[in-house]
């Protein structure tokens, strides 16, 4: 058994947290172990507190518990900091939404052709992104041998950022893997007879592997597309792994978008609310549409926010029958430092830099999203066999990489020009007074006076320099 030290950065986020938290506590080698709890919204912060300590005295679990608003204190002496903070929320992502809707750009700047999912942000993110640039600065300084796993999105952007500009090391966490398993249930294979591998970039990863019994299964998707796809129906905005999109996306580029690449593909599915319903169901037409994001809006962030404050100030209410103590959460984080600490080997799909290279075709700085094993010796990444299709690489992985190599630039550069030239390329754009007037209403939202002086400040920051 090894005892650690982790800092969950944006631990407000409190149902997210119990899981990681019901994980550890059913982690025996973790025991022990001390979990700091870091946000800057108080209320949340103490409701997440109040929560963990109550769970992992119910389960009888020797684990230790601290709370606070310092983010650098959190982090002293961590040997694992997990950051999954939005920085200003989803009110500062909807009020730049609405600047980009009221000048033509429906659902904001930031949907982008191959990245429409809708808190993805990459273009108007600058204070996202120079956080995670802090925390990654801030464990150089404070526990420069500890672990970075990022959780917060943009995921792709933020790993390849921290990557290439700082000496952490760093791991991005995603779960949108498990549409494997939807695709596997829908077919109604035997989980365990399946052999399977994806790979891309987060968000954008591909079915390059389906067996079933040692032989090809994708005969099985053609023959599930011909007796059942008319049948199928979304059970909410997220249930998309089987939808049109993904049939169609399967049919064009030769295999399968898995979790959030369904919702990634080009304008073809995302030109307006109709156009969503036809490939992604009614009533919501999928995740991405204003009638599926408010979706999300209440029946999930509020109602998880609203029982999370009910869970901490009610102690009548049975924990262990909320969290059930033996059911894995899902998430990826704790098993992950298990094998890591004690040797408990495992696979995963993580985002890594692309060493190897890994992926063929990719340059080694840019991390992709791909199955690893993980024991005391490190992470070791599979072979990608079969390779990714060139269809795929050339037509929606290269684009992809390109949308991120710009935000990058960007971001790094403090060159208005470059925000204002890749809306000059997005079809939405009709005049380049359009481009320049949207941006220069971004920069001046009330939340962005820092990424305003960035844009516009001779003196500004060089991200280059770190």
């Amino acid at each position: 058994m090894s005892s650690i030290k982790l800092s969950i950065i944006g631990a407000g986020s409190a149902i997210f947290s119990l899981r990681l938290v019901g994980d550890f506590c059913n982690t025996k080698g973790l025991s022990g172990s001390l979990v700091s709890l870091m946000d800057i919204d108080e209320k949340r912060l103490n409701s997440v507190y109040i929560l963990a300590t109550r769970y992992a005295d119910a389960l009888g679990a020797n684990l230790k518990f601290e709370k606070t608003t310092d983010m650098r204190r959190s982090i002293e002496n961590a040997d694992f900091v997990i950051n999954t903070a939005l920085v200003g929320g989803h009110e500062q992502l909807d009020a730049i939404r609405e600047v980009g809707e009221k000048y033509g750009y429906k659902r904001g700047i930031d949907s982008q052709e191959f990245n429409m999912v809708s808190d993805y942000y990459t273009l108007s993110n600058y204070n996202q992104l120079k956080y995670f640039l802090d925390i990654a600065h801030s464990m150089e300084e404070i526990c420069p041998n500890a672990w970075l796993l990022q959780a917060a999105n943009p995921v792709f952007e933020g790993t390849t950022l921290i990557s290439r500009h700082s000496e952490i090391k760093v791991i991005g966490f995603c779960h949108g893997h498990y549409g494997v398993d939807t695709l596997i249930k829908s077919l109604g294979l035997d989980k365990k007879e399946v052999d399977w591998q994806v790979a891309g970039f987060n968000h954008n990863i591909w079915l390059t592997r389906f067996l079933y019994k040692g032989k090809d299964a994708y005969p099985l998707i053609d023959r599930w597309i011909e007796e059942e796809a008319r049948k199928w129906k979304p059970k909410d905005p997220f249930d998309d792994q089987m939808s049109p999109a993904a049939i169609d996306m399967y049919k064009f580029y030769g295999r399968m978008p898995i979790g959030d690449s369904v919702r990634n593909g080009s304008w073809k599915y995302h030109y307006n609310l109709e156009v969503k319903k036809k490939w992604y169901g009614e009533p919501w037409g999928g995740a991405d549409s204003d009638l599926g994001w408010a979706w999300y809006r209440e029946n999930y962030l509020k109602e998880l926010t609203d029982k999370s404050f009910k869970l901490a100030s009610d102690k009548s209410i049975n924990l262990l029958k909320e969290f059930p103590p033996d059911a894995k959460s899902g998430e990826q984080h704790i098993q992950f430092i298990d094998a890591l600490v004690n040797g408990n080997q495992a696979r995963f799909v993580l985002n890594i830099l692309n060493k190897g290279p890994i992926i063929l075709g990719i340059p080694e700085n840019v991390v992709v999203e791909v199955p690893v094993i993980v024991d005391q010796k490190g992470i070791h990444p599979e072979e990608i066999n079969p390779p990714i299709p060139k269809r795929i690489m050339d037509m929606y992985l290269a684009p992809r990489m390109l949308r991120m190599e710009w935000a990058m630039e960007a971001f790094l550069s403090g060159d208005k020009r470059i925000l204002q030239e890749i809306l000059v390329r997005d079809p939405r754009t009709k005049s380049f007074e359009q481009a320049r007037t949207v941006i220069d209403e971004i920069l001046n939202l009330p939340f962005n006076k820092e990424m305003k002086k960035h844009y516009e400040n001779k003196n500004k920051i060089n991200f280059r320099n770190f």
